[in-house]
């Protein structure tokens, strides 16, 4: 569960890729050089970005920095998706954007991409609409597409920062191995009972001490977390088409009331609610 540097490998002469990636069954926890415009369309994912972990319903378009450590969009999703993926060479921003003044506000969007930003409304559909039309161009024009692109994310004011302070994978590259080690444990213990000792004694810290750890990489406490990550699978395994009560238990929920009373908490809907709804939903795209 360590993070892995993804060496990216692009076409001779091209600034770029774009791509369609499908890693649904991999658990990717990975960073890179290149600056990465990600655009997701599932019912429900969870978005992994430096220390960043929240769900998303429908899509998602997000623009992640260089270096910043970050999962797989589609991990874990079991209904349909789609993905579209660019990669800017490492030297992008230092040799095209740095030296012309009329880039500026480009400039300052990637620079600020470290942060992790998530971009909806009017500006994810005109963005995903562009990124579709830049595919089959020739590579000049995909070129000026994609400054097009960068341009209007830089005006964007439908924009949140996903973090809050540097999480690049120099600041913090050995907590990260850490954080990926009790993410596995989470990973396979929360339909169980994961046990606080256990996994302070599995890296070697205090039950204390590991508790001062968790909150502050993550801002939540170990409980709070892992009950995110139950309601966030609960999602996943309402949308097939699970009942309500099955899912409660199946995630490791002893009580169906709290269960339910939670999971309105997380999402603005009752398990019911939300299960009705995104069924639909998949239903009519059919």
């Amino acid at each position: 569960m360590k993070i892995q540097k993804e060496i990216i490998e692009f076409e001779k002469d091209k600034s770029f890729k774009l791509f369609s990636p499908s890693l649904k069954n991999c658990f990717f926890w990975h960073y890179h050089p290149e600056i990465e415009l990600v655009y997701v369309e599932a019912s429900k994912g969870i978005r992994h970005v430096g220390k960043d972990i929240s769900s998303f319903v429908d899509s998602d378009l997000l623009l992640i920095g260089s270096n910043v450590p970050h999962l797989n969009f589609d991990y874990g999703i079991q209904t349909e998706c789609k993905q579209l993926v660019l990669q800017m060479r490492e030297n992008f921003l230092h040799d095209l954007i740095l030296s012309i003044p009329e880039f500026e506000t480009i400039k300052k969007l990637l620079e600020k991409s470290h942060l992790g930003l998530s971009f909806s409304g009017k500006t994810k559909q005109t963005v995903v609409e562009k990124l579709h039309s830049i595919k089959d161009k020739n590579t000049f024009e995909s070129l000026i597409g994609l400054m097009e692109i960068l341009q209007i994310l830089a005006h964007s004011t439908e924009v949140k920062e996903l973090n809050s302070e540097d999480t690049r994978i120099k600041w913090f590259l050995n907590d990260k191995i850490r954080m990926g080690t009790i993410y596995s444990y989470i990973h396979e213990n929360y339909d169980k009972k994961p046990n606080v000792n256990e996994i302070a004694q599995t890296v070697s810290l205090s039950t204390p001490a590991f508790c001062r750890y968790f909150k502050k990489q993550t801002n939540m406490t170990f409980t709070d977390f892992v009950n995110n990550y139950r309601i966030n699978q609960a999602q996943i395994f309402l949308l097939k088409d699970y009942s309500v009560t099955e899912v409660c238990f199946h995630v490791g929920f002893e009580s169906l009331s709290y269960f339910n009373k939670l999971f309105k908490h997380h999402t603005g809907k009752t398990p019911s609610e939300f299960k009705k709804k995104h069924l639909s939903n998949i239903v009519e795209s059919i």
